[in-house]
């Protein structure tokens, strides 16, 4: 999203509708459209998880948006939970906006077709072997084949008669229509035609003339309510990874309160609760550490191997696991406002989202299934008119309505999109929406912000050269206090460094500059701290001698800030940061990809070059001494170089260069700020898992491609060959439960990435 989107977006509510009845691309179109007539409301339905993510403007009811979808042929009703933004503190279960609408166990409605199928196999196999094995055929075989077709044809299809009489109530028809109309036809022909001639099959030896297709009846529902049955078991599946990561969370927690320690649910734990992790513990909720020390496994979260050493002070995370230590955790998060229920929201709304070449097949089937019935009626009547032959143009038109079906079609982008957003998950990558996939397929440069991407992002105060009268270590305490109220990761090292010599002194007039400094009164000592331009711009002048000193320190590669007090210099403080364990090997990787990695940082070129040269970055592709809204000027300078650019950041410094770029992807152990900005977000901090998700984003864009081709090659390929009766309607419904069952198992191939 653009800044100026951010900033001026319309006050607008989202609902989560759950939707019964839809079968195909065509019924998600029709109540698109029926939605869309409503002023302001944008929906994106979506059909292996039979749901809608409807987007209503004020003055828009929740009844209107309900008749809405009635009046297009379907039942809705809202899930649990209707805004994307619950209230703090609501119950954990319910907090799990991602595990509505995916499609758990088995449900009723599975098992009834299950039935359906079982009883319509169990009548067909008869059907067939005495329709089509003339040696077993019996006197007035016919009726008895006809009995045996009937609850096939009335009870195990209805399904399909159900929807497709729904259908043309509103003047409207889908895949059902079609099936229910060739099926139809293959059978009420056969009665007619028995009826009419009742001693058609009482000569088993002429039997095999006889004008009767039940076996085609039969065959077909049975092979449709197959595919259907082997597409719902696929939906569950694709749904797995997500609603596996949604059950990590912990279903009780230790809590100490009046001094005691007392187990609760953890729908009971509030703000502020002090709650104990004992070794191979999950870590209940989001926290902030107070007592003890251990490593923890973030794995399950961020896809991180190494589990991660957590001391008093550091946050951590709800759901990974405490492998040793006894941790006590303030809990700072909870309910929806988790990380975890948070990723569950993203990936919830990406996978109910749409990208653009969806909306095109969607389009397509729209018109699609009006122009088929037109063509197996134009077939019937050109057989029977041209060619004399209407047993022959009966079985060539239902041919093509059977295989014209286009349910693989509807299948085609949500079941990738539902496979490859949840394996994204499990590998703590959350792709914020379908657009992001047709973004990855196009950029060519990617823009690495230095501190907290390519680097640690964790500076240690490494010297202080003292220029003043008060000293280093009277220098630093001012400092240190003045630099507590940022979250700078400069501030928060200075602040460390001064905290481990004396506690820190109360800061008043506190005032930040993005890229330049801070500045604030300690003990009545009026302390600016930064770079020069931010000293210059507060009245201190450095002098020549000590911007020398300066260039020294910076020449060493190390990260120099000046610190003035009352309106003179009194020290540098130089520190140093570290390039990421796996940074050079992840750039190579991004390479390989066919990117141009730049780093860009608001650090001194000596540092910078420093650490291009430890990572492979070319020197040319180096921005150094880079303001934030500098940053946002390199992104735009590039975009209009011709350059497709991917920025990855973790601050709130970035995030305005985030949401300028065509791909924003924030790491995981920035800011919320961040996050939001950004199109992408890496749970974790290894720069390699930018690779990763970008590789994985363009493997879920292609699968969704060659679904889609899949798909239309059956429809195009089939339909003019059963219009000129090159295919049996047995084959044509085969083929088409078939295109279903490639189309769900070529997406559930998206499981295996990066195992």
């Amino acid at each position: 999203m653009r800044t100026e989107e951010l900033l001026h977006q319309p006050r607008t509510r989202i609902i989560e509708l759950d939707i019964d009845g839809m079968t195909c691309a065509s019924c998600v179109g029709r109540v698109e459209r029926r939605l869309g007539k409503l002023e302001g409301v944008k929906a994106a339905v979506n059909l292996p998880l039979e749901s809608a993510h409807v987007s209503v403007p004020e003055g828009i009811s929740d009844r209107q948006i309900l008749d809405a979808v009635k009046a297009a042929g379907y039942t809705a009703r809202p899930k649990a939970h209707e805004s994307t933004s619950p209230p703090a503190g609501a119950p954990a279960e319910a907090d799990r906006p991602a595990a509505r609408g995916l499609p758990r166990g088995r449900s009723q409605a599975d098992l009834l077709l299950l039935l359906r199928l079982l009883v319509a196999a169990a009548l067909t196999v008869p059907v067939v072997v005495i329709a089509m094995v003339p040696p077993v055929q019996f006197p007035n075989w016919g009726w008895v084949v006809g009995a045996l077709t009937l609850p096939v044809w009335a009870w195990s299809a209805w399904p399909f008669h159900r929807a497709a009489i729904v259908n043309a109530r509103h003047l409207a028809s889908t895949m059902d229509t079609l099936v229910s109309i060739g099926v139809s036809a293959a059978f009420l022909v056969s009665t007619y035609m028995l009826f009419t001639n009742p001693t058609l099959t009482e000569d088993p030896a002429h039997g095999d003339h006889a004008p009767l297709y039940y076996e085609v009846t039969a065959v077909v529902i049975t092979f449709l309510l197959l595919g259907r049955h082997l597409e719902a078991n696929a939906k569950r599946k694709a749904g797995d990874a997500l609603r596996a990561l949604l059950d990590l969370g912990a279903k009780d927690v230790s809590v100490i309160r009046d001094g005691a320690e007392v187990r609760i649910p953890i729908e009971d734990l509030v703000r502020g609760d002090e709650f104990l992790v004992r070794p191979g513990e999950k870590i209940a909720t989001d926290g902030i550490l107070t007592d003890g020390h251990g490593a923890v496994d973030t794995s399950l979260i961020t896809g991180e191997s190494l589990p991660v050493e957590v001391v008093p002070g550091d946050t951590v995370t709800g759901a990974t696991i405490n492998t040793d230590g006894r941790l006590l955790v303030r809990a700072t998060r909870i309910g929806s406002e988790t990380t975890l229920a948070q990723m569950g929201r993203l990936v919830s709304e990406a996978q109910s989202g749409k990208a653009p070449i969806a909306r095109l097949a969607d389009r397509i089937s729209a018109v699609f299934v009006p122009i088929v019935l037109g063509i197996a009626a134009l077939t019937f009547i050109l057989w029977a008119l041209v060619g004399q032959d209407v047993q022959g143009g009966l079985l060539a038109a239902v041919a093509v309505l059977v295989i014209a079906c286009p349910c693989a079609l509807g299948l085609a982008t949500p079941t990738a999109l539902l496979t490859g957003t949840g394996r994204a998950a499990q590998l703590g990558i959350l792709i914020k929406g379908p657009q992001v996939l047709e973004d990855t397929r196009t950029v060519d440069t990617v823009v690495l912000d230095k501190t907290g991407t390519v680097t640690t992002g964790k500076l240690a105060v490494s010297r202080i050269v003292s220029l003043g009268r008060l000293g280093q270590d009277k220098a630093l305490h001012l400092a240190g206090s003045a630099e507590a109220a940022s979250e700078h990761p400069v501030a928060r090292a200075i602040t460390a460094a001064a905290q481990s010599h004396a506690p820190l002194a109360a800061v008043s007039g506190f005032r930040s500059a993005a890229g330049g400094g801070v500045r604030g009164s300690v003990n009545g000592s009026f302390v600016v701290a930064g770079k020069t331009g931010w000293l210059e711009e507060n009245g201190v002048v450095p002098s020549g001698a000590e911007k020398r000193r300066l260039h020294e320190e910076q020449a060493s590669g190390a990260t120099a800030i000046w610190v003035a007090v009352d309106g003179r210099v009194e020290c540098i403080i130089s520190l140093q940061d570290s390039v990421k364990e796996g940074s050079a090997a992840a750039i190579a990787k991004l390479k390989t990809l066919g990117l141009r990695p730049i780093l860009l940082t608001g650090d001194n070129a000596a540092v910078a070059a420093a650490v291009a040269a430890k990572v492979g970055i070319a020197p040319g592709d180096v921005f150094a001494d880079v303001l934030p809204k500098g940053k946002v000027d390199a992104v735009r300078k590039l975009q209009s170089s011709g350059a497709t650019v991917a920025m990855v950041g973790d601050g709130v410094n970035d995030a305005a260069a985030l949401a300028q770029a065509d791909l924003g992807i924030a790491m995981g152990s920035g800011t919320d700020v961040a996050i939001e900005a950004a199109d992408l977000t890496v749970m974790g901090s290894d720069l390699g898992q930018v690779a990763t998700a970008i590789q994985l984003s363009r493997k879920t864009l292609s699968t969704i491609k060659s679904n889609l081709f899949w798909a239309f090659f059956y429809n195009t390929i089939g339909i003019p060959i059963a219009a000129l009766g090159l295919l049996n309607p047995i084959i044509a419904g085969a083929a088409m439960a078939l295109s279903s069952v490639l189309v769900v198992g070529n997406s559930l191939l998206l499981r295996r990435f990066h195992r």
